[in-house]
């Protein structure tokens, strides 16, 4: 049955290095640093320290690197700790049109797909090219409206393209890569109550972990022979149907497959907020001027932006560090008198300064016509900053920097990717992992490309 699902999957079996456009391969490769960068970073936040002491409790030592750690575990726990690491600080990227972080999903999949069968360079590769495709246009067939009632859609498709990379990976045959995605299925979830204000807590940093642990799992799970249902995406109470009723849109399972790339959709984030403060971040930051301004020059900041921004970011008193992260109020506050791009801005001990929150509780947040109408493909916003003296500075923009429109360049990749590799909580050869990224299909085996990765 040739359903729109599995088109996907053939494909996802079937592409090689070869038939992938170059700038295609070039923009895995840099999305891998990334999300490698990201992950060394966040290995030594608290929660992800959590997540390595219960993978590892009672287990058995496997093949698979964890981020920061010396011990190595089996696959599924490994993805499980390097995707939490991977999004344990909203530095990882982001496709906007279809709201999802794919990278914290599908790159700690992959890693452990690969070392688990001892796979190539090359075929790592593929498996980042391939996931991306499966969780942009499993999101994008679920639609906005998921999200609109409180699914984090990383979470909810992650399972399902992390099953469909860690397959490719694995050269699973496709009765197999079809069980796999059957199961997979059954484990999406995720809400976004780590957004509603009342304190975010540690989840959503181990939603991307749950969802590339669960697609390793389960790939492994039918290789063995566990089976599940073939038309558990796109079939009769299926996950679309589950999901997002008659809203579901399966034919971007297949549209263009092969002709458009979600690689070339991928947004690379420039500060650890939620992708919707990076525009309003940037244009705050370049109105203020070189240095923080003093608050009392300041009187108001209004931002113009879209009703989901609005809605879901306008939280004036985050209580913890993943509620400043989300927080428009507190990021616009932080930007023009501090540095926003430094992860302690966030601490627990910086959101407590009564002195941002003051000023926070000058931001206003409305819906800018321009960003509304361009969202969610495009993540819009104008800003306005008026001071002690009257004078009122704008600036706007429909594509913040790191976005496909404005992307980074690959020194500026390398450079995030220094900065927070020199963070990990164990030393590591930054350059000889740039190295190793930029001829990572010479290596006949992902281990040795993963050895430079290990404490």
């Amino acid at each position: 049955m040739d359903t729109p699902a599995a088109h996907l999957m053939r494909f996802a079996l079937s592409l090689e290095a070869q038939a992938i456009p170059r700038d295609v391969l070039a923009r895995a490769r840099w999305c891998l640093l990334d999300g490698l960068g990201c992950g060394l970073f966040g290995a030594g936040q608290p929660w992800s320290r959590i997540m390595f002491d219960e993978m590892s409790a009672e287990r058995s030592q496997g093949p698979c690197m964890v981020f920061g750690q010396r011990r190595t575990l089996p696959a599924a726990p490994a993805a499980m700790c390097n995707g939490t690491a991977i999004h344990g600080f909203e530095l990882d990227d982001v496709i906007a049109a279809a709201l999802v972080h794919p990278g914290t999903v599908i790159i700690p999949a992959v890693v452990a797909a690969a070392e688990s069968v001892d796979a190539s360079g090359a075929n790592l590769l593929r498996g980042v090219v391939v996931g991306y495709e499966a969780m942009s246009r499993l999101s994008l067939a679920l639609g906005t409206g998921p999200s609109e009632r409180g699914f984090h859609k990383t979470s909810v498709v992650g399972p399902v393209a992390a099953a469909i990379a860690a397959g490719a990976v694995m050269r699973l045959p496709y009765d197999q890569l079809a069980c796999a995605v059957g199961l997979a299925c059954s484990t999406g979830s995720g809400v976004k109550s780590f957004a509603a204000g009342h304190g975010g807590g540690m989840v959503k940093r181990m939603h991307a972990g749950r969802a590339a642990e669960a697609g390793v799992r389960v790939a492994q799970l039918a290789r063995r022979g566990f089976t599940g249902p073939a038309s558990a995406i796109d079939g009769r109470m299926g996950l679309l149907e589950a999901f997002s009723g008659g809203s579901a849109a399966p034919e971007q399972l297949r549209r263009a497959l092969g002709e458009e790339w979600a690689l070339r959709d991928v947004w690379i984030k420039v500060f650890p907020t939620c992708g919707w403060i990076q525009g309003p971040a940037q244009l705050l930051l370049n109105l203020r001027g070189a240095q923080p301004l003093p608050t009392h020059r300041i009187k108001k900041v209004v931002i113009g932006t879209s009703a989901f921004a609005v809605k879901h970011n306008g939280n004036p008193s985050p209580s913890d560090t993943m509620e400043a992260q989300y927080s428009l109020p507190y990021c616009a506050a932080l930007t023009l008198t501090g540095n926003p791009r430094d992860p302690e801005a966030y601490s627990l001990d910086a959101i407590r300064n009564p002195v941002l929150h003051d000023l926070a509780r000058r931001v206003e947040l409305k819906v800018d016509p321009e960003s509304e109408a361009a969202y969610p493909r495009r993540v819009g916003s104008r800003v306005q900053l008026h001071l002690d003296n009257g004078e009122v500075r704008e600036s706007a923009t429909l594509d913040p920097h790191g976005s496909p429109a404005d992307p980074c360049t690959d020194d500026e990749v390398i450079a995030k990717f220094n900065t927070l590799a020199a963070r990990a909580p164990l030393p590591c050869d930054a350059a000889a992992i740039v190295r190793a990224i930029r001829s990572l299909e010479t290596f006949e085996s992902g281990r040795r490309f993963t050895a430079l990765l290990r404490a």
